[in-house]
């Protein structure tokens, strides 16, 4: 059920998009339970100026290199879930691709289960 959305820089490699879509996928698996098959990303890639950040906010200092994930997903995960979630996909984008810890910017979007249609035009979880 997650739509994952991941908006990166034109400089990034060509293949990084895809890369960190299939760390955000093991990780919604291994702490958000999400089920298997469950993949529906989107990765968009941005010319210079087009992901505005600040230099800095919460004591967090940005660089160029900032990816920003969106995940709209069904309401109810706790609070320490999400915190595993965050935590998860930080070191594994920082592990395993290089990208800064303070350049993973997460944002999750909860909604209830009857706004989502998987075709069909029908309502599959209400």
């Amino acid at each position: 059920m997650p739509l994952v959305r991941i908006d990166l820089s034109n400089d990034s490699p060509e293949t990084l998009g895809t890369a960190i879509g299939e760390l955000i996928y093991q990780a919604m698996r291994d702490t958000i339970n999400v089920p298997a098959d469950d993949k529906f990303q989107i990765v968009t890639r941005h010319a210079a100026g087009e992901l505005v950040r600040p230099a800095s906010y919460l004591g967090i200092e940005y660089s160029a290199g900032l990816v920003m994930i969106q995940v709209t997903l069904n309401h109810g995960r706790s609070i320490d879930l999400k915190k595993a979630f965050y935590r998860r996909v930080a070191d594994d984008l920082h592990g395993q691709l290089g990208i800064r810890r303070e350049d993973v910017f997460i944002n999750l979007v909860e909604v209830a289960k009857e706004n989502w249609s998987f075709g069909n035009g029908e309502m599959q979880y209400a």
